[in-house]
C-alpha cells in the first residue's frame, strides 16, 4: 500500500510527531511511505533519519498568503505523481489543499485528522466563520475524519453531511517510556525551588505568557518555559521588562522525556489543544498537572493511561487504511 502523509510545517509539535509516528510504523509495516510538508525543521530532520522518504511543498506555510496558490498546485502535482492508495491529511492548510486536490486527482481513500479545530482559536467572529467554513469543506471531502478527542469528535458531527465519516482516535505515546532526571531544568534554578514547567511550540495558542503574567504577581514563582516558536522574541522582551529573567527561563527545544522530571508541577495554559501529548507524558512522569478545560485536555487528564497507547493508536488508524 504506498501512503501519502501531509502536513503544513515541518517542525517539532503534536501534529509532526502524530505524522512522525505513524509514518514510522507504516514504514515498518511494509508499505510504501512519504511525507509531503511545508517549511523545514525536527519532524523533517527526523523522518530522513528514519529512511522515511520527504517531499517538500514549495509556499506551503501556516498563514495565508500569496503563496497559496502555487502550494496548492505543488500538492496536486505530488499527489498525482506519488498516485497514492491513501493520502492523511493533517493541519488546516494541508487538510484543505490535499483534500480539495485529492478528490481532483482521484485518490481513493482521504483521510483528514483534526488536531484541534483551527476554528476554536481566539480570532475574530467573522474569521471563525470562514474557518469553520474550510474545515466543513475539508471534512465534506475527506472520506473520514478523525478527531482526537471525544470534544473534537463532537464538532466533527455536528458539520452538515459529515457526522457518519466521523471517528474518534486518540493521540498515543510509549506508556513505558523512560525519563530524564530534569538536571538541565533544576540545575538553572536555586535549591529547593518548586518549578512550574511548561512544554510546548511557543504560539498564541499555546499561552505561555500566562505563566509569564502568574510569575509577575507571584513572587517566589519560578517558571521553565520548554520549546521554540514564533513568540519567543516576545516572551524574552517580557521577561526583561518585568525583571524575570532569574524566576523565568526559556530552555529551547528539549524532549519533553528529558525534561518532565525537573519540574515540581507541569501547567499547559493553552487555549486550543486537541489532545495534548505532553499532558499524557507528564501523567506518565507521575507530575501534579494544571491546565486549560479546553479541548481534550480534561478527557487526557481524567481517562485511564491505557486508553492512550501508540500501538492502540496505530492499529485503530491503519484498520482506516483498509
Amino acid at each position: 500500500m504506498k501512503i501519502v502523509y501531509a502536513i503544513t510545517k515541518g517542525n517539532w509539535g503534536g501534529a509532526q510527531r502524530y505524522v512522525f509516528d505513524l509514518a514510522i510504523a507504516a514504514k515498518a509495516a511494509g508499505h510504501d511511505v512519504a511525507v509531503a510538508h511545508g517549511g523545514t525543521g525536527s519532524m523533517v530532520e527526523k523522518l530522513t533519519l528514519a529512511g522515511v522518504r520527504t517531499i517538500a511543498i514549495p509556499g506551503l506555510v501556516r498563514d495565508v498568503g500569496g503563496n497559496d496558490w502555487g502550494a496548492y498546485q505543488a500538492l496536486k502535482k505530488t499527489i498525482r505523481e506519488e498516485k497514492p492508495d491513501v493520502l492523511h491529511l493533517n493541519s488546516s492548510k494541508a487538510g484543505a489543499m490535499g483534500a480539495l486536490a485529492g478528490r481532483i486527482v482521484g485518490v481513493q481513500k482521504i483521510i483528514y485528522t483534526s488536531h484541534g479545530w483551527a476554528f476554536r482559536e481566539k480570532r475574530s467572529l467573522p474569521a471563525r466563520v470562514v474557518i469553520w467554513l474550510i474545515s466543513w469543506l475539508t471534512a465534506l471531502l475527506s472520506h473520514t475524519v478523525i478527531a482526537v478527542s471525544d470534544s473534537e469528535l463532537a464538532l466533527a458531527k455536528q458539520m452538515p453531511f459529515c457526522s457518519k465519516k466521523a471517528v474518534r482516535i486518540y493521540n498515543g505515546i510509549d506508556l513505558n517510556m523512560s525519563f530524564g532526571s530534569g538536571e538541565i531544568i533544576r540545575s538553572a534554578f536555586p535549591a529547593g525551588v518548586k518549578i512550574t514547567g511548561t512544554v510546548g511550540e511557543l504560539t498564541k495558542n499555546k499561552n505561555q505568557i500566562a505563566l509569564v503574567e502568574e510569575a509577575k504577581n507571584t513572587p517566589g514563582m519560578y517558571v521553565a518555559i520548554v520549546g521554540e516558536g514564533e513568540l519567543r522574541q516576545m516572551l524574552e522582551t517580557r521577561l526583561v521588562e518585568y525583571g524575570l529573567k532569574d524566576r523565568v527561563k526559556l530552555f529551547g527545544f528539549q524532549p519533553a522525556a528529558d525534561v518532565l522530571k525537573g519540574f515540581d508541577v507541569f501547567a499547559l495554559p493553552s487555549f486550543k489543544e486537541g489532545l495534548a501529548y505532553v499532558i499524557l507524558e507528564a501523567r506518565t512522569a507521575g507530575l501534579p498537572i494544571v491546565a486549560s478545560r479546553i479541548g481534550g485536555i480534561p478527557e487526557a487528564m481524567d481517562k485511564p493511561l491505557s486508553e492512550f497507547s501508540k500501538e492502540k493508536m496505530v492499529e485503530q488508524t491503519f484498520a482506516l487504511y483498509r
